[in-house]
């Protein structure tokens, strides 16, 4: 009996109705993919609605219904109708998870390009004002020890003070960073009492203010060990400055290692030590670049330390063991203090180049570490293919030693010798 090609029809008990069954399709149904990312039109028509809407509710409560004042209240009130306008225009076509990640995406989006925003207003008003003065080359090519606060921009730049926080950066780094690692190692491998000790010193020192260490090392240094104010003490008093960042920064990088990786290391029977080095350093190589940028970046900004251990000076000096010596941050600071415009270019100049050197160090240290775990450079890669050749050279004449001198072959002997 055929089948009807449209439907099937059932009695269900001797007098009830019957049920009309469809027919099942031949062949495979077509599933059409379901769209999980993207913008779609009315995305977009949500969002400049709501923007329109905020905007404009805001001025009419600015302009007509309420006393109100401010640009700054202007732009709170307005992100929080932005929002709400949003939320009820998503509404309408949405469910309500989908309205709830819609909005909290918004939220989360709106805050990055305040923060975006911020940084950049930062950035370009320092430029704006200190532009007057980097476009002239004695700018970044000469100092101020013949300079007076009314001689134009022409004359006179910040090469002191370039110099200056290089070296105190520098040596500060040179001072902290092994410290810093090797405390970190320490946290982490080694438990205990003193560890637990170790770092709840670590991280009450992480909120120690900048004048503090200061007036530590000026103390110490300067007046009982009667050292000088110089670059050497400016850079202790970073050092100690930097140090708890540094040795946080690490200890976190070290957790976030997975613990596998160190266990199959002894499982081979590499000791601790080894492990460390080998295993735990390389994996967290990129964690610890992060951590020395981390460092640096609040070195090469303060201004109090310094001030206080290597005093200011207008004269170019490449000795940290003796002499003042300025810091672009400190130039900043008692330039933009003075009344006369061409010093105030100079202070936003100092600002900008300060700028411009922290962006080049942190592309330098992201350069250097900024390497995956297993990605290796052509230096270590040729370095790693010797090592395996040694390793197999070695096994090679082992092997041969144990079976007997004369299975040693010719060109292994010219190699030994």
């Amino acid at each position: 009996m055929v089948e009807s090609p449209t439907a099937t029809t059932e009695a269900i008990g001797p007098a009830g109705p019957p049920t009309t069954v469809p027919v099942r399709p031949a062949g495979p149904t077509p599933q059409l993919p379901r769209r999980i990312g993207g913008i779609r039109r009315t995305d977009i028509l949500a969002l400049l609605g709501a923007l329109a809407g905020g905007l404009t509710t805001t001025g009419v409560l600015w302009t007509q219904l309420g006393p109100f004042t401010g640009l700054l209240g202007y732009v709170v009130v307005s992100w929080v109708l932005f929002v709400v306008y949003y939320a009820l225009l998503t509404g309408f076509d949405e469910a309500g998870p989908i309205v709830r990640s819609r909005i909290a995406s918004l939220v989360v989006h709106s805050i990055g390009v305040v923060l975006l925003s911020a940084v950049a207003f930062v950035i370009g008003y320092t430029v704006w004002h200190g532009f007057g003065a980097m476009i002239h080359l004695n700018f970044f090519t000469q100092d101020l020890r013949s300079t007076g606060p009314l001689d134009p921009l022409t004359k006179g730049g910040v090469l002191h003070a370039m110099v200056g926080t290089l070296v105190e950066v520098g040596i500060a780094l040179a001072v902290a960073v092994p410290l810093a690692f090797l405390a970190a190692v320490f946290l982490h491998e080694i438990p205990g009492r003193f560890s637990r000790f170790v770092r709840t010193v670590v991280e009450a020192m992480t909120a120690l203010p900048d004048i503090l260490a200061g007036l530590f090392i000026y103390a110490t240094l300067i007046l009982i060990f009667g050292l000088d104010l110089s670059g050497l003490a400016a850079a202790c008093a970073l050092a100690v400055t930097i140090l708890p960042i540094i040795i946080r920064a690490t200890d976190v990088v070290f957790r976030l290692v997975p613990g596998s990786l160190k266990e199959a290391s002894y499982a081979l029977g590499a000791s601790q030590w080894r492990t460390v080095l080998h295993v735990l350093l390389p994996t967290a190589r990129s964690g610890l670049a992060t951590a020395v940028i981390l460092g640096a970046a609040r070195a090469i900004g303060e201004t109090s330390p310094v001030l206080l251990t290597a005093g200011a000076t207008g004269y170019l000096n490449f000795d940290p063991t003796q002499g003042p010596m300025m810091s672009l941050p400190l130039l900043a600071y008692t330039q933009v203090q003075s009344p006369q415009p061409a010093e105030v270019a100079r202070g936003f100049g100092a600002a900008a180049a300060l700028l411009l050197l922290v962006i080049l160090l942190f592309t330098i240290a992201r350069a250097i570490g900024g390497r995956t775990a297993g990605d290796l450079s052509r230096r270590q890669q040729r370095r790693r293919a010797a090592q395996s050749m040694r390793d197999a050279n070695r096994y090679q004449r082992s092997h041969a030693t144990d079976a007997g001198p004369a299975n040693v072959p010719s060109h292994q002997k010219e190699a030994d010798r």
